[in-house]
């Protein structure tokens, strides 16, 4: 196609359905809905992976970023799966799922029983259906399907979901570990097929042959109990009276409730000076009063002695660490039985020898002294394990965990070659990929890295924090038996494998490519592409090649010689990913630019090279929609900043709901709960390019993004989303970058270019106007000081003592206030790994009980005060009176500072009982001020009850709206 034929084709494209309205709260319900653990979809099993979006929030990115326009949302919804295939009765789809949600808690069945159909991800568009759906791409794509490209793919969730209605789909992902999910998912799913029996057969043998390797260093008690987890610690030595000190937090294997469960109890060896453990099931063998599981001889601050009152300082145990005096000991035996039953006991004699003899060989077998002798990456994940001396990659196993990998990685070599001698290559490269992630999963619970799980009894992952620290109680797994051995895991796997061939079975010659290389030069002719669908990474959420590095090491054992493309380092590619990595400017800081700057800016340079190179690819007219899941507004000016450098046209934005609350998956709370798409064009005409448009400046931009800010928010509020207030604030991020696209480029009055984080600062303090607005009542905030307002408010918008730091700090500045400037002054709050904890007034008030001398200097407010600049101090203090000398005295306080004519302490008051949470200690306590004779005596005209009943209407009436944004 010449270039005057592909410019007249551009000028005739047509919109697409991501720039109009989508039926954006029924799809929210089914993210949500899919975030069921019980049944999750298969790829999730396939292999530890991290930031994987919902099924139905990809389906709709992809769908509606090439259908066009006019696709009616129930359409759109049934292409989807999403509603009952015997129909709704007349009733919208849109308006039958909200109606389902907001019954679902008085549901008798199943959600499928209560909805009338199963959750998207186990249902493919039927052929039928993906007719009717090419049929319309093919006249909105001017006679050709589009082609969908992934440039960051990760977990696969975005072009798998392409794959499944038969359109043209190219996954690229720079890391090994994910592309080797991608090519199982997007390459062998679809073109080799089912592999069920010739799974069976090689992971037997591969079984088979380790487990005759690994029986004598797991021996039974007897022939009915095999051993399958070993709870194990460390310990170290007293220094004042030679015992063994065991760096247990808890004792529980196996906990049932506060005092319910098995446990180990710790018993003292005079003799050897040693611990030994007896296994105990509380209340049968103890009652918790006799022996309380929950308090172990370790904390943050050091171990306590079992023997002495020594207590062993955390920066001493961590220098023993570092010169090896510590040993690891176990302290319990989960065991299986023939009926299949598993039960505790206490270790033996012969399960301590086990260990010794693995220990042994690890010291003599060359092959093992030399595995994994690879540095790790010193980075900020790093650091929290190599302050105990965990410096390569083998330090992350125990010696009896190294062997049992080892004898798996052995015996898949011993059946390697012969896999390759009776399969053509692509089956084989898919036999032998899927064999290696079974190992690679089962890596994941068998590491110091991963801690036990007492609420199950087993290990958890170890990538679950996105960290690796040193796990204080973790398991040595017996791979040969019980949950998490080689065979669970290969069921899991192959159970994963087979079912996503199912979703693909009835499509013929899928077109299907996966990349493996930087998003930034691709392999792909120029403007070839027509729609991009990105799930970009997260700034400084994941650091995703240090996270993946435990896989990577091990996976490029078993498959480096097959892919050695894939595994050219000893350690994953970290100079070419795209995050925030402060770790790679540790020695480049200076006095005038921070590591976190330089890594912003990193970022920011990266992410404008990946979108450029999509403007490359992408042909004129192209769509590229972003699917962004973050709530740091830093995040959100460096890849605005990086997809307007490369030349897109923001054309629209949609928040939908993708994640259930309060997750913990992701560093320092970066991810929100909800997705924002945004949607951009490559320019039909290049002289549209933002680098050739006149200025346009920031007081007439700053008005109208107030304006979309607000409209925005009341627009979710009334929608009955499923949000959270921050969740609110974030939405209304995307009409406010393409108030700031459009006028692009922005400056001030002094000709300075302003970036979007300012915009964002204006969505951000607007929005939160309008939630005072929304949810306090009477006056708000009215004229509040200034430091008083942002307690409030971060309470309303958070609805947490605790938040990212980035959020906390741009409401101050919304309010006029540095939080840093009042941290020390106020102790309104404080650092809490990172993030900011706000203080209640325990935490602030000074003891009035006590003596002024002897009350601590740590909390700045005195409650003999007279007067008190900040309305919050006064309230704190009030409550802490009351709660210290009674009602009488409390109500003599207040009216000696004429509190009962002051509205700002009123105020105060008013807005605490509706911003707290109705179940903690300081609601009850500001409760208790408000009620009885110091009501009268403040002379109130509200009641705590007000509010309750408020909040409760507010919830009833979120749930039942049924408005479709």
């Amino acid at each position: 196609m010449t270039e005057e034929d592909n410019s007249e084709r551009s000028e005739e494209r047509k919109s697409v359905a991501i720039e109009g309205k989508l039926p954006l709260k029924a799809v929210g319900i089914e993210n949500l809905k899919e975030a069921n653990p019980q049944h999750m979809p298969p790829h999730r099993y396939l292999h530890p992976w991290f930031a994987r979006r919902p099924t139905p929030g990809a389906r709709l990115a992809v769908l509606a970023s090439v259908l066009p326009a006019d696709v009616e949302p129930d359409q759109l919804l049934n292409w989807m799966q999403i509603g009952p295939s015997e129909g709704t009765g007349g009733e919208s789809i849109v308006d039958y799922v909200a109606r389902k949600k907001s019954q679902e808690d008085e549901r008798t069945g199943t959600l499928q029983d209560h909805y009338g159909y199963p959750r998207p991800f186990t249902r493919s568009p039927s052929k039928n259906q993906r007719e009717e759906i090419h049929d319309l791409l093919l006249d909105q794509w001017e006679g050709e399907l589009p082609t969908i490209l992934d440039p960051t793919a990760g977990g696969g969730v975005i072009p798998f979901e392409s794959l499944r209605y038969d359109l043209p789909t190219i996954a690229n992902e720079l890391n090994a570990v994910p592309s080797l999910i991608l090519k199982t998912m997007n390459e062998y799913a679809p073109k080799v097929g089912s592999l069920k029996s010739d799974l069976n057969r090689w992971s037997d043998e591969i079984d088979k042959i380790a487990s005759e390797q690994l029986k004598e260093y797991f021996p039974s008690k007897n022939d009915r109990q095999t051993p399958s987890h070993y709870a194990c610690t460390y310990t170290v030595t007293c220094p004042d009276c030679g015992f063994e000190i065991p760096l247990v937090k808890k004792w529980w294997l196996q906990k049932q409730s506060a005092t319910k469960g098995i446990a180990a109890r710790p018993q003292l060896n005079h003799e050897n000076k040693s611990i030994e453990y007896d296994c105990v099931r509380l209340p049968d063998d103890i009652e918790k009063s006799e022996f309380d599981p929950q308090k172990g001889p370790y904390s943050r601050s050091g171990a306590d002695c079992l023997n002495c009152p020594v207590v062993l300082e955390s920066d001493n145990i961590q220098e023993a660490f570092k010169e090896g005096e510590y040993r690891s000991t176990i302290y319990g035996v989960k065991y299986v039985s023939d009926s299949s039953s598993s039960g505790w006991r206490a270790p033996t004699k012969m399960d301590h020898d086990a260990c010794k003899k693995a220990s042994n060989r690890v010291d003599t077998d060359f092959a093992l002294q030399s595995l994994l002798s690879t540095k790790r990456y010193d980075g900020d994940i790093h650091e929290r394990a190599l302050i105990y001396g965990v410096s390569e990659w083998r330090d992350a196993f125990t010696d009896r965990q190294l062997i049992s990998h080892y004898q798996y990685l052995q015996a898949f070599r011993d059946v390697e070659e012969q896999i390759r001698q009776e399969h053509d290559e692509i089956e084989a490269n898919a036999i032998l990929t899927i064999l290696s992630l079974i190992s690679s999963k089962a890596i994941d619970r068998n590491t110091r890295f991963a801690p036990l799980d007492t609420g199950k009894g087993y290990p958890a992952n170890a990538v679950g924090g996105k960290q690796f620290g040193l796990q204080w109680s973790f398991v040595d797994n017996n791979l040969c038996a019980g949950n998490q051995s080689w065979k669970d895991n290969f069921e899991r796997v192959r159970d994963s494998y087979e079912e996503m061939v199912t979703y693909l079975e009835d499509i013929d010659n899928p077109d299907s490519t996966v990349l493996v290389g930087d998003a930034a030069e691709l392999e792909i002719e120029s403007e070839s592409i027509q729609a991009v669908v990105i799930d970009p990474p997260y700034y400084d959420s994941i650091i995703y090649s240090e996270m993946s590095d435990i896989f990577y090491v091990w996976l490029k054992e078993y498959l480096g010689e097959s892919f050695p493309e894939m595994f050219p380092d000893d350690l994953s590619n970290k100079e070419d990913e795209a995050v925030a990595n402060v770790a790679e400017y540790d020695h480049i800081a200076d006095g005038s630019k921070s590591k976190k700057d330089f890594a912003a800016g990193d970022y920011e340079d990266k992410m404008a090279e990946i979108f450029q190179e999509l403007h490359r690819v992408l042909e004129p007219g192209g769509v590229m929609t972003v699917m962004f899941t973050h709530k740091e507004s830093s995040a959100w000016d460096t890849l605005t900043k990086s997809l307007i450098r490369s030349g897109f046209t923001v054309t629209s934005t949609h928040p939908i709901t993708s994640e259930m609350p309060q997750r913990t998956d992701t560093r320092g709370g970066g991810s929100a709960d909800s997705t924002l798409l945004l949607t951009g064009r490559k320019p039909i005409d290049s002289s549209t390019s933002t680098g050739q448009r006149a200025p346009t400046l920031w007081s007439d931009v700053r008005a109208d993004t107030r304006t979309v800010a607000k409209e925005a928010a009341r627009d979710l509020l009334d929608s009955g989303l499923s949000l959270t207030k921050t969740d609110v604030i974030i939405s209304a991020f995307g009409p406010t970058l393409k108030v700031y696209a459009d006028a692009y480029p922005v400056v001030d009055d002094r000709d300075e270019e302003v970036p979007p984080r300012r915009a964002l600062e204006e969505a951000r303090e607007a929005v939160t106007r309008v939630l005072v607005e929304e949810y306090l009542e009477g006056e708000g905030l009215g004229d509040l000081d200034d430091i008083t307002e942002w307690y409030i408010l971060s309470w309303l918008v958070h609805e947490s003592d605790t938040f990212h730091y980035d959020d906390g700090h741009q409401l101050g500045l919304g309010v006029g206030v540095d939080i840093d400037d009042i941290k020390r002054s106020t102790k309104i709050w404080g650092k809490k790994r990172g993030d900011i904890q706000l203080k209640t007034h325990e935490e602030r008030v000074q003891d009035i009980t006590l003596p002024p001398e002897e009350r601590s200097n740590r909390t700045p407010v005195d409650p003999e005060a007279l007067s008190y600049t900040i309305a919050l101090d006064a309230v704190h203090a009030a409550m802490h009176v009351y709660e210290k000398q009674g009602e009488d005295v409390a109500i003599d306080w207040l009216k000696e500072r004429n509190f009962d004519t002051d509205a700002g302490f009123k105020a105060t008051l008013k807005a605490l009982l509706q911003v707290l949470p109705k179940n903690s200690s300081e609601w009850e306590a500001a409760r208790d001020l408000a009620l009885g004779r110091t009501h009268d005596a403040l002379g109130l005209e509200f009641t705590p009850t007000d509010f309750t009943a408020a909040a409760e209407d507010r919830l009833e009436q979120s749930e039942l709206g049924d408005h479709e944004s």
